[in-house]
């Protein structure tokens, strides 16, 4: 919550904003029937039936108008939308819409892709017969508004086009699976926008048209009817959670929008670009009764257009506004969520020239009818919430449905009252974005030429051409002032600071750009979205806002590990370039001629591609650089001498790989590199996290098979199926790990029955979610590890492995101080020779969130020894004590310093009982480390860094004949962070030589 003095600074300005934007509204329609058009009585007394108090209702729902031609939802659902427990499957919902579309020309239905498992999306248009018709000219005149350079920026002819113009405003509904009462209301506003002939309703379908995708997760969804209808067979026992909404991620798919991992994103995103509406309104449930967020709190996203900020307070002040005087409790904006992340689903609109809006809407995760008791933080009225929610109600399916489809007609009513408005200011978001080099800046963004890692590089910028930015490409060198580089960024202190100085202006150099490098230009209508993804992002330790949503940094240059240069200099558009007229891709082939083929590590994800590709050819890593062919290998590079060279042409062609023939192989020590046998474990505690790995795996075409702790459980000889053990983070706690969920009632299924269809999707299922991996799971991954296996774990999950015995040498701590909320820190190399680091640098970029602070020590049980200071006695800090009465006595040398990220050097007292003595093969090995608290930060909100600062990132620990790899970061997140994922790569094709290049400490 804001503070008053905060509160007191913004009603005047939001009062300013409403007088000055508001421009001229039309005289509002005013709610209610037609008493000209016959009501359909037995559905009308249903929605009252199942409503459980009046004022949970309004003029605009509290009736249904009859049709004789056009079918209401009642002919799929048999009942009414929102009736007590009925869900009805994502076919069902766009059976029904069909069903209008043949019924109805003010109905059209567009399939718009599929999910990762084969089910359909769609797209529902409703409008008037006159709109529907003139769909493709208005699409084109939209098209001409959404760029202005097809107009010359001539904003007379962009009034013509306003004129002549109507706007689209596209619905999303149930992204989140367990929020289950969208696609029913959903259906029934298609059924009122195509059917009620009420003034207020004819208005909208006159002046907009109405896009609706009912379903977004429609894998989900399927599963979330699964788990109802067993819960309604099932009435006195406990039911399964959704532990899988989509077929990778839950939740987080609604975070999807920066890295556009997901189909639902891309479809989504490809028909806002086709459709070019000037809404993107996405629904969701949480909170009582109707929250329409995205008025929000601060911070607000820091590249969106002020005129945006603008219409999210028109918008959303009016649908509060409305609602209220209809008697509706519980309608509020404002609230404490931040509009800082551009990953939203809705912020596609945002970031391109829409307008983004969000609601929360109360429900019951079903279509049970509960009473419902809130906390006193949700009932309790405050200066945005003066009607606030009920302490205590009765809750429906219904109630959610009145409330859903009354927010969305007022807010229908009002745009389309409204429309010429918008329709200028999407020309006018749209023409500021191009505006934007001589106005606010950059002028572009420029992606080296010559950067070592291509196929990245080529990756990041294909994530760009999808979000519809234009990428041109250099064809010639070019020189261009840049910001100078002083050896890092900003550097937040350890704790707030009071108040904040403008910072000088930056010092600039030339810099010259080789041919071949690609170029971002900021003259483009979608600027805005490349701006906000390839910039830096500074949430200040002191920000008043402290209830932080999500993550506060996704800088893409540095999350791939590729260099991307802001360009403030507006010559950077005059230099000779091409634009990409297709996807960018990395040059790839064989060059030369020979015997043996050589491909330079360079932490490019394709190469591990390549790895399985030709999983039966055998491949070699260097294990130092060298040098042939006139060109220089860094280590790990891959040395092949037994290969069909039109085989590995044609792979490497396709995957942009460059490979180089040579007549001998290097003289240079190697180890194999393995097409090793992957197992993803998972719990049936959460599969948030490991899906976002999954979908990596997947999408590079690595193999691996999908197993639980369950099945670990049972399985005393893991080493012969599995090289590799990955797990990912579960957000559970060790215990809970090793216990699984409590063993209390009936057993919990998770499979396909002829009941639940859906559950499986190709993954995974069990008789009961609740045991965990147990005691005999815990020996079975130990002695998979001394087997020769490899463990790789993350975060809390390397928690777990650390707590229960797997990491000789390593502890754990939980910060005290640290706020590292989704941010970037910088890393450092510590040994650059150990497999883990092939294809790296001195330091990277990495993804954290409060992540585990590792300590090292070479013993095992007891601490280690800790650096001594002086007693009090004689002399200076620097002097020895001297003791009276006895001659002096000398002093040992004080051991050598030791670093935070290294172990304790063994003392001389260790040695003669050795006991708990690692022996030196089997001490942790640290890979990476953090950077020092002046280098530490890089993008987001950092606060205390100096707690983690130096501390070990990745440690390779050995185990019997294998390995665990910890990780105190997150290599692989939301698929943003594709260029830490090579630390895992390196680790799973060098899983039997982790301990190349390693030095052993002699003692």
């Amino acid at each position: 919550m804001m503070s008053l003095s905060r509160r007191v600074r913004t009603l005047p300005l939001l009062l300013l904003t409403l007088v000055i934007t508001g421009v001229i509204v039309r005289a509002q329609v005013k709610p209610g029937r037609d008493p000209n058009q016959q009501i359909d009585q037995e559905y009308t007394n249903k929605i009252r039936e199942y409503t459980t108090a009046p004022y949970f209702n309004s003029p605009l729902t509290d009736y249904l108008p009859a049709s004789p031609n056009v079918p209401t939802p009642k002919a799929v659902l048999g009942d009414v939308s929102g009736s007590p427990g009925k869900l009805p499957y994502a076919e069902d919902v766009y059976k029904y819409m069909r069903m209008l579309e043949r019924a109805t020309p003010r109905v059209k239905v567009f399939s718009i892709g599929t999910s990762e498992e084969g089910r359909e999306m769609i797209a529902v248009a409703v409008a008037s017969e006159k709109l529907l018709e003139k769909l493709d000219e208005n699409k084109a005149r939209l098209t001409k508004l959404a760029d202005p350079r097809t107009i010359n920026m001539d904003d007379a002819e962009a009034d013509r086009l306003v004129a002549a113009s109507f706007p689209i405003y596209y619905i999303t509904g149930t992204i989140h699976s367990p929020e289950t009462g969208s696609p029913t209301a959903l259906m029934e506003l298609a059924y009122r926008l195509a059917v009620d002939e009420s003034a207020y309703v004819k208005n909208i379908r006159e002046s907009v048209v109405t896009l609706i995708t009912p379903v977004v997760e429609v894998d989900g969804r399927n599963r979330m009817v699964d788990v109802y209808n067993w819960h309604l067979a099932h009435p006195n026992e406990n039911w399964p959670s959704l532990i899988y909404w989509g077929h990778y991620v839950a939740h987080d798919n609604n975070r999807d929008a920066i890295g556009l991992s997901l189909k639902l994103t891309r479809n989504v995103l490809n028909t806002y670009l086709a459709w070019k509406p000037q809404v993107l309104h996405d629904l969701h449930e949480s909170v009582p009764y109707l929250y329409d967020n995205t008025v929000g709190d601060g911070p607000y996203n820091a590249w969106v257009d002020p005129i945006l900020t603008d219409e999210w307070q028109m918008i959303g002040w009016n649908n509060v506004s409305e609602m209220t005087k209809f008697g509706m409790p519980g309608v509020f904006a404002h609230g404490n969520f931040d509009t800082w992340s551009p990953g939203y689903l809705m912020f596609i609109a945002a970031t391109h020239n829409g307008i983004s809006r969000l609601y929360e809407t109360f429900g019951n995760g079903g279509a049970d009818t509960l009473e419902r008791t809130l906390s006193p933080s949700e009932y309790q009225r405050t200066w945005y919430r003066q009607n606030p929610p009920l302490p205590k109600a009765k809750w429906s399916q219904r109630n959610n449905n009145n409330y859903q489809q009354t927010a969305l007609l007022t807010s229908l009513q009002y745009f389309g009252s409204n429309s010429k408005l918008f329709l200028k200011n999407f020309y006018l978001k749209s023409k500021r974005s191009i505006e934007k080099p001589k106005n606010e800046g950059p002028a572009a963004y420029v992606l080296p030429g010559d950067d070592v890692r291509g196929g990245n590089q080529a990756e990041l910028l294909r994530t760009l051409q999808a979000q519809g930015v234009e990428i041109s490409r250099a064809t010639a060198p070019f020189t261009v002032a840049v910001k100078k580089k002083d050896g890092g960024g900003a550097k937040p202190s350890a704790s707030p600071t009071p108040a904040a100085s403008p910072s000088p202006a930056a010092k600039s150099e030339d810099r010259t750009f080789p041919a071949g490098s690609y170029i971002v230009r900021m003259d483009q209508p979608y600027s805005r979205i490349a701006d906000a993804l390839l910039d830096y992002q500074y949430w200040a330790p002191n920000d008043p806002q402290t209830d932080i949503y999500d993550d506060t940094s996704w800088t893409m240059g540095e999350l791939a590990n590729v260099e991307v240069v802001r360009v403030v200099d507006t010559k950077a558009l005059q230099a000779p370039m091409e634009r990409v007229t297709g996807d960018v891709r990395s040059a790839g082939g064989v060059t030369n001629a020979g015997a043996v083929y050589l491909i330079n590590h360079n932490a490019d994800n394709a190469l591990v591609t390549l790895r399985y590709r030709l999983k039966d050819v055998e491949m070699e890593a260097a294990e130092e650089p060298f040098e042939a062919a006139g060109r220089k290998f860094t280590r790990g590079s891959f040395i092949i001498k037994k290969v069909s060279s039109d085989d590995l042409k044609r792979v490497a062609n396709e995957l942009g790989i460059q490979v180089y023939a040579v007549a001998n192989a290097p003289s240079v020590k190697t180890h194999p590199v393995r097409a090793a046998r992957i197992a993803v474990m998972h719990t049936w505690l959460g599969t948030q996290d490991e899906g976002w790995y999954r979908i990596g795996l997947d999408q590079l075409g690595v193999p691996f098979a999908y197993i639980s702790t369950q099945d670990v459980s049972k399985d005393a000889n893991l080493k012969s199926k599995y090289d590799v053990i990955l797990f990912a983070p579960v957000g559970r706690g060790a215990s809970a790990i090793i216990n699984g969920l409590p063993m209390y009632g009936n057993p919990i299924p998770w499979k396909n029955t002829p009941l639940t269809p859906n559950l499986v999707g190709g993954l995974d299922e069990t008789d009961d979610m609740r045991p965990g991996l147990g005691w005999s799971g815990l020996q079975n991954l130990q002695k998979f590890v001394s087997d020769g296996g490899l463990f790789i774990t993350v975060d809390d999950t390397s928690d777990f492995a650390v707590n229960y015995g797997f990491t000789a040498g390593v502890s754990v701590s939980r910060s005290q101080r640290l706020r590292a909320v989704g941010v970037i820190l910088r890393t450092k190399t510590v040994d650059a020779s150990s497999p883990i680091a092939y294809g790296y640098g001195d330091s990277l970029a990495m993804y954290c969130s409060n992540g585990p602070i590792f300590g090292l020590n070479n013993g095992v049980g007891g601490r280690g020894p800790r650096a001594q200071q002086r007693g009090t006695g004689r002399g200076s800090p620097d002097d020895p004590d001297t003791p009276q009465g006895r001659p002096p006595t000398e002093i040992p040398e004080p051991p050598a310093k030791v670093e935070i990220w290294e172990a304790p050097p063994v003392t001389d007292e260790q040695r003669r009982n050795a006991v708990g003595l690692i022996p030196p093969s089997l001490r942790p090995r640290v890979v990476v480390r953090y950077a020092d608290s002046k280098d530490l930060f890089v993008s987001g909100l950092l606060d205390g860094g100096d707690e983690i600062a130096q501390h070990a990132a990745v440690i390779d620990v050995p185990s019997g004949n294998g390995h665990v790899l910890l990780f105190s970061t997150n290599p692989f997140w939301r698929g943003q962070t594709k260029g830490s994922y090579f630390l895992v790569f390196n680790a799973i094709m060098n899983f039997d030589n982790l301990n190349a290049g390693r030095k052993l400490d002699q003692k």
